[in-house]
């Protein structure tokens, strides 16, 4: 069904948006202290840990505008929003694999499977919605990225 009016529309983004963002800002204070990232002998290409919550927070702002564009347009179905959710959820999770639990080969593995999943996200957003697909782009190449960073830490800090 297709939001109608033009402030349901607004409303559909906002809490588009707002969803990933709040999600994401409240693992980031639980996993806070436990954050080790500065201690940790990190490959070549790690970013400074500055870079990581502005990253996160444009990439999070760019899926929730993705899926507000699929909601506002009636575009989404069933599998599309519970891969959405499944990719949230497995991304939220990693920081507590990696960093609190220290569990950094398995949080390896998990950041695989979010690969795999924001992926098929992106695919499923771009045969509904062009822009919506597009716009994922950043957040498949800062995952794959993360994926990298992840495998590196895990192997250099054995």
């Amino acid at each position: 069904m297709s939001v109608s009016t033009n402030w349901e529309k607004i409303k559909t983004y906002i809490v588009s948006i707002l969803v990933p963002l709040v999600l994401g800002a409240i693992v980031g204070l639980l996993t806070s202290g436990s954050m080790n990232y500065d201690n940790l002998v990190k490959p070549v290409l790690a970013p400074p840990a500055l870079l990581f919550p502005i990253a996160w927070s444009i990439l999070y702002a760019l899926m929730g505008i993705s899926y507000g564009m699929l909601e506002v347009r009636g575009l989404h179905d069933t599998d599309t929003r519970a891969v959405y959710y499944a990719q949230l959820l497995v991304n939220l999770l990693w920081p507590v694999l990696f960093f609190v639990l220290k569990w950094r080969l398995f949080a390896f593995i998990w950041i695989v499977l979010l690969d795999i999943l924001v992926i098929i996200m992106a695919v499923r957003f771009y045969k509904r919605h062009k822009t919506a697909g597009l716009l994922q782009l950043p957040y498949c190449a800062w995952v794959i990225f993360a994926s990298y960073l992840n495998l590196s830490m895990y192997l250099l800090n054995m």
